[in-house]
């Protein structure tokens, strides 16, 4: 195992960094990404390097993508070793198609950047096909999420991977400690769509509109959202096999799409999407 300094950098909280140093945690997320000698690994925000020092005996290679400077210039002086590449970057801007097919992701996140993030990754061109991801524990949960509880949050990520939960980690463990607990979260990129031929931004398109008002249900809020008359969205609710008092937290994937293929004609304009939603926390 390399050996890592235990000199404090002071952690910054713009960036939400938290220090993990506890070996039975690191383990554990590595573990959870299922990582072999064969395996190339982006790790976001190495920070001090211990999760890296985790990483590195056991794979082909470790790219680290991190955005502080210091600590980004540090890290190859504390992890000596010829498969770890160092990159100084905002991952949110990050080029992924550098990185080989099949790669995986391996990280300890700030919350503020986990939603974003998740994005990015799931509907990269280049996309890992696995994660193994420490995140806020109620996030990890939300993400996981089954109907009854679904969010945009989940549904985003679902659509393209499966997703469980792995090893709680106590806000204790870090240096300094934050406010919460923390969970791994470990998404594994379905090897086929979920949904055949899915334009996914007419699909997120619906589904944003479906959750833009939770307090509502799914037949309003869709109305308001898309703009369409309540005729429209309840003869589509009715087609789809879904109750107008629905709401959107209920709807499983399958509902989704299901309701998903009966609007998108009227969701496209000659082939091109009315409404670009992107965008989404």
């Amino acid at each position: 195992m390399h050996s890592i300094s235990n000199s404090d950098l002071t952690a910054k909280k713009s960036l939400g960094q938290h220090w993990l140093r506890d070996e039975a945690s690191l383990r554990a997320v590595v573990e959870a990404a299922e990582v072999g000698a064969e395996d190339t690994v982006l790790e976001i925000g190495p920070g001090q390097g211990t999760l890296t020092a985790q990483l590195l005996p056991r794979v082909k290679k470790v790219v680290a993508v991190e955005f502080d400077r210091v600590l980004a210039a540090q890290l190859p002086q504390r992890l000596p070793v010829t498969n770890l590449r160092v990159i100084e970057a905002d991952i949110l801007s990050f080029d992924l198609s550098v990185l080989p097919a099949g790669y995986k992701v391996v990280a300890n996140i700030p919350y503020y950047l986990t939603s974003n993030l998740l994005r990015v990754l799931c509907e990269s061109a280049n996309p890992p096909s696995q994660m193994a991801l420490l995140v806020q524990k109620e996030l990890a949960e939300r993400v996981v999420a089954a109907p009854g509880q679904m969010s945009l949050l989940s549904v985003s990520v679902q659509l393209y991977c499966q997703a469980s939960l792995g090893q709680v980690v106590p806000a204790r463990m870090f240096t300094p400690p934050p406010k919460v607990d923390s969970q791994i979260l470990r998404l594994v990129r379905y090897q086929t769509p979920l949904f055949p031929d899915l334009d996914s931004k007419v699909f997120f398109r619906l589904v944003k509109a479906g959750f833009s008002n939770r307090r509502k249900t799914l037949h309003n809020s869709l109305a308001a959202g898309l703009r369409l008359s309540k005729a429209q969205i309840a003869s589509f609710l009715d087609r789809a096999g879904l109750h107008p008092n629905s709401r959107p937290q209920e709807l499983s994937m399958t509902d989704w799409y299901a309701l998903y293929k009966v609007c998108h004609k009227v969701l496209t304009d000659g082939g091109n999407v009315q409404y670009n939603c992107t965008s989404r926390g």
